[in-house]
């Protein structure tokens, strides 16, 4: 009885614990024929189309009100609706434009179509190969469904998942989905257990996915979002971004500056009532001083500060694409690094010869597939073509074998097996041209390599007779072999040299390397395949691995010095894994290992315990790559995820920070990533680092300088209400202050190198506040030299020497300019003096304080900026007195940078201080 639609589910996470023909039994379809059109219609209109649903991106719209979900943006909002109702439009006008501008800067750099479902979609196959009513046909990928029976060939991308029925030869590269660094052999024949990872599910295909080698046929067990793409898909969907360490901390500072805000409105409403003054006027003063709590430049500045940061970054090899996570890879306590393509080369590489018992075994120098090396007997080099045994060992890696090596676009590449390309490069180290010796000595006959044989041999005519050379695992050509040739002696292996083989292929093995065995044949003619490997001569072993890329060693080194804890989180074997943690330093030799199935066993309390000891993960699949980032998260840590694959995209996506490779990454990765790598070099992500904590020191340093001139301009104008003084400083005035004169030094503060050591001391706590304890003193104690410089200028003229109080404002007025561009020069460290800095390193600080005076000048001497901020002109002599009284701040804060000095409290301490 044939089955409902309903009863056709896709073959989800259980096809490769059945047979094939179980299921297609399952599925209804024919393994020889195929579906009928009719019936593949159907399941179109049932199934729907084998597509990945496409990304929902951000609108300009809502990319814009993303920068007003900020306290302090919506505080200088609320300033700006307050001085409009009060008829302040001027400043209405001002504060509401800053507002916009900070806004539009942030939507510049930051708004981007969320493209990785779309990136994910252009991996699926655009056409394929399928059986329909018994023929082969070409059909668009999209109309394929479950019960279909695809053909693959070599070069073919997976056009969906697949229970594989047939398979001649047939590898894939799945090193995207599952992070594996060679290519793997299927196997349609294996029944495994449910429980199987993805990685080991040899008995099937998966979508996105690429045959390097051969060919198969196979069942659609999964099409669309059903597939192992698409449930990597919805993790990337489901996730929701959080706000960085920085953005917490700004909406923390926000909070309190409204806070105080509001304090001091209520205070002066107070102390209006008591004192039975005007209530408008107390109202225009409590709007003075909601002006000055409020550094309204401040949003702009971080804004442009990050820009300015992510311009160095770029130039660093860093692209960053989310303003937000410029400081936040400052604040990161862990690197979790995927294995291949990033802390490795994915260029399966020779190291090591072993040539058979007795004989001292050979290393191979050079990394990757580039030609260049030697072959050397500890220091000495050696000619393999000059010693018999090792002539014909890499002999047989030349002519056994499918791989060709090139030259693309100044890079070496291999195509086909990269393992095999690992054997080519070693023949071409030794002195051999593999395309001339294949030409010379052509391939008569082969068996080929299939999972079952787990070795692959080649028949090639030499010189009058032929020759047959065999590679594959050493447990399946060893019993093949009856005799080892050493120099230019053939002799019978005995139990012992088998055992001594056995021994250095377990050692190898246990260094992380994958080992393949050569042997040869003599032969008169060709025989049959029976008889073909039988009585073989041992040659040796070749044992490679994926090389360690050689910058990441110190990278590695410079995370331990700065605090930082590196992970590995691969898709790879525990043994490789933890040889290459243990060459690169993550880990020493007593490390502990993680793999998914003991993953798979642990509830999310115990994960979370076990995240504290373990640095390398092994076999994990993308769904336990998110969880292992979640606890690392539940324990406090801001977490970088790095990685290439597809399989990288959703931890990308959940960690505070995901850094994909520019150069190997896949499109899904980059386009989930927050910053892109383009060199694919680690130690360019160890690099971000550097420049990401130097962004938060300076933001730190500007962010105090400009709140310790509000508090000076908040103190000014709490004193002249308590004090019964005409107002020192009118609203128009701060808001210029506030604006036009401390936001141009604040930037050029964003310009500074960075402490020297920055990367001697761990990471910042993730929700410590901009200003520790410590930190808030220094910004009060300047707040309070400039508030005492400013009121004792406007006291004195408005006093002793009998002015108006317009002319006493601008004396005061001139003077919190002053005493501010002064204070800038000394907020560039909060320990180091302005002489040990170097007056003149920072030029655009100079070019900024120049500019901020000169404009201070045309607001005293332009009749109509005169009339709009009422200030009166400056004589010589009241200059000198704005000057003196100017460099008053300035001159305690360095004092007391040469009283810390002297007690050897650095900037690291002050900052440590909570």
């Amino acid at each position: 009885m044939k089955k409902s639609l309903a009863q056709v589910p896709p073959f989800k996470g259980s096809a490769h614990a059945a047979s094939a023909e179980d299921v297609a039994k399952e599925l209804s379809s024919d393994l020889y024929n195929g579906l009928s059109s009719r019936e593949a219609e159907e399941r179109l209109g049932y199934f729907g189309h084998n597509t990945l649903p496409e990304a929902k991106g951000r609108t300009i719209l809502q990319a814009l009100a993303e920068q007003f979900a900020n306290f302090l943006i919506l505080l200088l909002l609320a300033a700006t609706v307050l001085a409009a109702a009060i008829g302040e439009y001027i400043d209405a006008v001002t504060i509401g434009a800053i507002v916009l501008l900070s806004a539009a800067l942030g939507v510049a750099q930051e708004w981007r179509a969320d493209r990785a479902l779309k990136a994910l979609k252009s991996m699926m196959a655009p056409t394929s190969r399928v059986l329909r009513d018994g023929h082969p046909r070409e059909l668009p990928a999209p109309s394929l469904v479950p019960g279909d029976i695809v053909l693959l060939e070599t070069g073919y991308y997976v056009p969906a998942d697949l229970r594989l029925i047939t398979a001649a030869n047939l590898r894939l590269n799945e090193a995207s989905l599952t992070g594996e660094s060679t290519q793997v052999s299927k196997d349609p024949s294996a029944i495994l257990g449910a429980d199987t990872q993805i990685a080991d599910r040899r008995n099937c295909a998966f979508a996105g996915t690429v045959v390097t080698y051969g060919r198969g046929r196979g069942i659609v067990i999964a099409t669309g979002a059903s597939t192992e793409l698409g449930r990597i898909a919805s993790l990337i969907s489901q996730y929701e971004e959080e706000e960085t360490p920085l953005q917490r901390r700004m909406s923390g500072l926000g909070r309190g500056l409204g806070g105080a805000a509001i304090a001091i409105a209520a205070l002066i409403f107070v102390v209006g009532a008591v004192t039975r003054r005007d209530l408008l006027d107390m109202l225009l003063t409590a709007v003075s001083l909601a002006v000055a709590a409020v550094p309204e430049g401040l949003p702009a500045v971080i804004t442009v500060g990050l820009a300015l940061g992510v311009q160095r970054m770029a130039r660093r090899h860093c692209l960053v694409r989310r303003l937000s996570a410029v400081e936040t890879l400052g604040s990161a306590t862990i690197i979790a690094s995927d294995k291949t393509g990033t802390l490795t080369k994915g260029e399966m590489t020779v190291v090591r010869i072993y040539p058979g018992p007795g004989l001292e075994p050979l290393d191979v120098s050079g990394i990757g597939f580039e030609p260049q090396g030697e072959i050397k007997r500890g220091t000495k080099p050696v000619n393999p073509l000059k010693i018999e045994h090792l002539s014909q060992l890499v002999i047989a890696a030349a002519l056994c074998n499918d791989a060709h090596l090139h030259i693309e676009q100044g890079q070496w590449r291999v195509t086909g097996d990269t393992t095999e390309g690992a054997l080519i490069v070693m023949a071409s180290k030794a002195g051999i041209d593999p395309d001339r010796l294949q030409n010379e000595h052509p391939r008569e006959h082969e068996i080929p390599f299939s999972s079952e044989r787990k070795r692959m041999t080649t028949v090639h005519r030499w010189h009058k007779g032929f020759q047959a050379y065999t590679k594959g695992a050493l447990d399946v050509v060893l019993p093949l072999c009856s005799h080892r040739k050493v120099g230019e002696h053939i002799g019978l292996i005995s139990q012992e040299d088998r055992d001594l083989i056995l021994a250095a292929n377990e050692d190898l093995a246990a260094q992380g390397l994958r080992i393949l065995a050569l042997a040869y044949r003599p032969l008169d003619e060709i025989p049959t395949d029976d008889e073909l490997e039988h009585e073989m001569i041992f040659l040796g072993l070749a044992a490679m691995h994926d090389p360690p890329r050689p910058e990441a060693r110190e990278a590695v080194a410079l995370c331990h010095q700065a605090g930082i804890i590196p992970i590995m989180i691969t898709g790879d074997h525990k043994t490789t894994a933890t040889a290459i943690a243990q060459d690169l330093g993550i880990v020493d030799h007593d490390a502990q290992v993680l793999t998914g199935v003991d993953l798979q066993l642990l509830n999310d309390e115990e994960l979370r315990e076990a995240v504290q000891r373990v640095r390398i993960y092994a076999r994990i699949s993308p769904e336990q790559k998110v969880r292992i980032v979640d606890a690392l998260h539940h324990n406090g840590h801001i977490v970088a995820m790095t990685g290439d694959g597809v399989n990288d995209a959703p931890s990308l996506k959940s960690a505070d920070i995901g850094v994909a490779m520019g150069i190997t990454g896949t499109d899904v990765a980059k386009e989930a990533a927050d910053m892109i790598i383009t060199d694919d070099n680690f130690a360019s992500i160890v690099a971000a680092v550097e420049e990401g904590r130097k962004i938060f020191d300076n933001i730190r340093n500007f962010v105090i300088y400009l709140l310790s001139a509000n508090l000076g301009e908040i103190i000014v104008i709490l004193v002249g209400v308590v004090g019964g003084f005409p107002l020192p400083l009118l609203p128009i005035q701060i808001l210029w202050v506030n604006l036009a004169t401390d936001s141009l030094p604040a930037l050029a503060l964003s310009m500074e190198p960075g402490e020297p050591n920055i990367m001697q001391h761990p990471p910042r706590p993730p929700e410590e506040p901009v200003i520790n304890k410590l930190v808030a003193t220094v910004t009060i104690t300047r707040g309070i030299a400039v508030a005492v410089a400013v009121l004792t200028a406007f006291v004195l003229w408005l006093n002793l020497f009998d002015v108006s109080d317009d002319k006493a404002r601008t004396v005061a007025f001139a003077t919190l300019i002053v005493a501010e561009l002064f204070v800038a020069h000394s907020s560039r460290s909060l320990s180091r003096t302005i002489a040990a800095l170097g007056p003149l390193k920072n030029l655009y600080l100079l070019a900024g304080t120049i500019i901020s005076f000169g404009l201070l000048v045309g607001v005293l001497y332009v009749p109509f900026l005169q009339e709009a901020f009422h200030t009166e002109s400056l004589g010589l002599s009241e200059w000198l007195a704005v000057v003196s009284l100017g460099s008053f701040p300035m001159i305690g804060i360095e004092s007391m940078k040469l009283l810390w000095s002297r007690l050897g409290v650095g900037t690291q301490s002050l900052l440590q201080s909570r």
